[in-house]
């Protein structure tokens, strides 16, 4: 019998070590996150639908309130729902069961962790509550931050809790990787989340102290009266730039490659295929993007003043960091190709997945270019691109992942028919969202305006997207209910229901008790988690 059946206890759970219970709580979280951060996404559309003020009575408040809107909905989206949702719940709950570890290697280190990730979402909240709350979107941007009357500090302290929270869960899974795998467990057997989780976590481990740096020097200008960005007194906003991105843009990639292990562990199951070309796909793709990642970072400041030679060599770099890319999305093709695909809720948010992701890189390529994004810099475009390539593709695969471990967390089965209610509810609100935003960022609709009158035509486009924010919203509050009364209502599930060959289905019980395996995993040399046969 497992620990969870034996009841609820709030003291065992607030003082847990347990790695499952601790991925459980980063759920929470980030859903919380995720929850607000949406309402703010759909205050945000109801305030775009029409010109002039709409939320609000005047140009001013309309203006104040828009700017908190996007600032908590970016920075909860990022930092408080998309990376703690991939490499704090997923990476918490599954790495070690596929691994073959009884725990992580540091279970207090993890603990501590998870209390820094809820101490910032406090943060985070309380911007709705201090008079003086951030408005300067996810990114900080001085001179603004440092001159205005917004809350800096908030700001600043949030993104420090949620970035050591980061840094201490990347230590301790690369330990538990290296140290802790089942004896027998080569590097080419890892299952492809474990490889996309350790990528991931080397590139938080060598980017997220210089954006704790960026943003601790922004402190000091802000309250200290020192003058890194403050161009009065010869400072340079362009550092501060350039520091935030060079974080940034790799962020990206912490979280586009556990959302792709995701989908890389539910297509090969949901198919009955081993991996399409693993080992191209894990050192040419997961590890060309390592590589690569810190050297893209200028193509989001191809409009700030900088040599043109610069702009050509991150040019170039940018549209080389698509090989790696390409090689993962070949692959998770290649593992479809001839598969017996079964067609539940976890791999229709898959499948979908890579609809997204096609239609996100695809409009990826004009922005790299530098003569195309000098055009369409800070425009709609850029916010619908982002949104399909990121913000869109990665929330899905987390619903993905939530449905395809239901099973193992809870030992229920998640409805299905309401699960793909709720699926079509969002597929469908995401396209009539920001397909028509691909249309009129083209046609020069500038971002992050609140107000548009010097573009009237756009009225239109700006009420239909309102309307796929509305259907969104309808399909997230049908999934998280889903996901409530699956778990204390449910039919029980199999202990494999997937027949999966991967260790968490196979060595385990659903949900794993203490300790993960009842007794000590041994893996062979000729086992893969991938164990599905292979075509002739």
């Amino acid at each position: 019998m497992s620990a969870q059946s034996h009841g609820f206890s709030l003291k065992e759970w607030i003082f847990t070590t347990d790695h499952k219970r601790i991925g459980i709580l980063y759920l929470i979280g980030s859903v919380a996150a995720f929850a607000v951060a949406g309402i703010m996404a759909l205050l945000i559309r109801v305030e775009q639908s029409s010109l002039g003020p709409t939320v609000f009575g005047s140009i001013e408040d309309a203006g104040n309130h828009y700017n908190t809107f996007l600032y908590f909905h970016g920075a909860a989206m990022i930092l408080g729902f998309l990376i703690p949702g991939l490499t704090g719940f997923a990476a918490n709950y599954f790495l070690p069961l596929m691994i073959g570890a009884k725990d992580v290697a540091f279970p207090r280190i993890n603990a501590l962790s998870v209390w820094l990730f809820w101490a910032g979402i406090v943060m985070a909240l309380l911007t709705f509550l201090v008079p003086d709350g951030p408005d300067v979107m996810w990114t900080g941007y001085p001179p603004y931050s440092i001159k205005t009357g917004a809350n800096t500090a908030f700001y600043v302290f949030t993104v420090h809790l949620m970035g050591f929270a980061s840094i201490l869960g990347a230590v301790n899974f690369l330990v538990t990787v290296i140290y802790m795998r089942a004896p027998g467990m080569g590097w080419n057997q890892l299952n492809m989340f474990v490889w996309s989780t350790v990528t991931a976590f080397i590139i938080q481990l060598v980017f997220v102290p210089v954006l704790a740096a960026a943003v601790t020097m922004l402190l000091f200008d802000k309250y200290l009266g020192t003058n890194f960005f403050n161009p009065d007194l010869g400072g340079d906003v362009l550092l501060y730039q350039n520091l935030f991105w060079f974080y940034s843009h790799p962020a990206v990639y912490v979280i586009l490659l556990p959302a792709l292990g995701i989908l890389f562990e539910i297509v090969s199951t949901m198919s009955k295929n081993p991996i399409f070309n693993y080992k191209a796909a894990v050192y040419g793709g997961m590890w060309g993007i390592v590589l690569i990642s810190g050297e893209v970072w200028v193509h989001h400041l191809y409009v700030s003043g900088m040599p043109n030679w610069i702009r050509i060599g991150q040019m170039v770099s940018t549209l080389l960091i698509s090989v790696p890319v390409g090689l993962l999305t070949i692959s998770l093709f290649g593992t479809l190709f001839r598969g017996a695909i079964t067609y539940n809720v976890s791999m229709t948010y898959a499948v979908s997945c890579l609809f997204l992701f096609l239609i996100g890189g695809l409009t990826g390529i004009p922005l790299a270019m530098t003569a195309l994004d000098l055009h369409l810099s800070e425009t709609a475009f850029v916010h619908a691109h982002f949104h399909y390539i990121m913000g869109i593709f990665a929330a899905f695969s987390v619903f993905a992942a939530v449905y395809h471990w239901f099973p193992k967390m809870t030992g229920k089965i998640a409805n299905e028919r309401t699960g793909k209610i709720g699926f079509w509810f969002n597929f469908i609100g995401v396209n009539v969202t920001f397909i028509p935003l691909f249309k009129i960022g083209v046609e020069g609709m500038p971002r992050r305006y609140f107000d548009y009158q010097m573009f009237p035509q756009f009225e239109t486009y700006h009420m239909i997207a309102m309307v796929g924010a509305l259907l969104i919203a309808v399909g997230i509050a049908i999934t998280i209910l889903n996901w409530i009364m699956s778990a204390a209502k449910g039919e029980r599930a199999p202990e494999n229901p997937w027949n999966s060959a991967s260790l968490e289905w196979t060595h385990c019980p659903s949900p794993p008790g203490p300790g993960n395996f009842p007794k000590d995993v041994v893996v062979t040399a000729d086992w893969t988690p991938y164990d599905y046969g292979r075509k002739k």
